[in-house]
């Protein structure tokens, strides 16, 4: 049986959030895994997949060191880091990393950063390597309220998901994205928010997703625009 090796990254805390869905999605799917294969014909009824959870500090300087040093220690074929939008109704799939660093509010180490590109010698943007279009329609199957977003932002969330892509860049065969959670909200509110328990299926699906476009992948999967 072939073995995969993906690592999963929450930040570790935000202002003012008791129940942080990006430490704690992770964190259920290490526990609890990613279920079954759907048959005989699923990819993942061949393959054993290992997942590491790594905590990022929200610090523009330590961010990426912090997931770099799970990276080498874990050498994984698959890295998906995860994050907070508090205006978010649903989960956000990032399709594009882009080369600034721009905040008016401090990170964790009260840095603020403005108009300053995070690699002067990069690109100026990276899309994500994750299969898209199939996560969407497992959310759909599942009925999770998702959308896709044009971008992270400007703060650490996007400086993580960018020196993330400049990284599996280098590499021969490395998948690496980005997904935005909302807050953990009870079922069926007009608030933003989602029940945890639903984000987990939702992560569930972006790691199952991204492990059967790693061993089979399709043109068809990639969605960007």
């Amino acid at each position: 049986m072939r073995e995969l090796n993906v690592v999963i990254s929450g930040f570790d805390h935000y202002d003012g959030v008791d129940v942080n869905p990006a430490i704690e999605v992770p964190k259920a799917i290490a526990e609890q895994g990613l279920g079954p294969a759907s048959g005989p014909d699923d990819p993942l009824d061949q393959v054993e997949v290992t997942i590491h959870v790594v905590s990022i500090p929200v610090s523009f300087a330590k961010a990426w060191p912090t997931l770099k040093e799970t990276i080498e220690a874990t050498r994984p074929d698959i890295v998906i880091a995860t994050g907070l939008k508090h205006s978010a109704r649903g989960v956000m799939l990032e399709r594009c990393a882009t080369n600034l660093m721009d905040t008016a509010k401090p990170d964790a180490d009260n840095v603020t950063p403005r108009r300053e590109p995070i690699d002067p010698d990069g690109p100026a943007a990276y899309w994500t390597r994750l299969p898209l279009r199939s996560i969407l329609n497992d959310f759909a199957d599942d009925s999770i309220p998702a959308t896709l977003s044009s971008d992270a932002g400007t703060f650490v969330c996007n400086s993580l998901f960018y020196n993330l892509l400049n990284w599996t860049a280098t590499q021969e065969r490395v998948l690496g994205g980005f997904v935005s959670f909302p807050l953990v909200g009870p079922a069926h509110s007009s608030q933003n928010g989602l029940p945890l328990e639903q984000q987990v299926a939702a992560g569930r699906d972006v790691v199952r997703e991204a492990v059967r476009y790693y061993l089979k992948p399709s043109s068809s999967d990639i969605l960007i625009a």
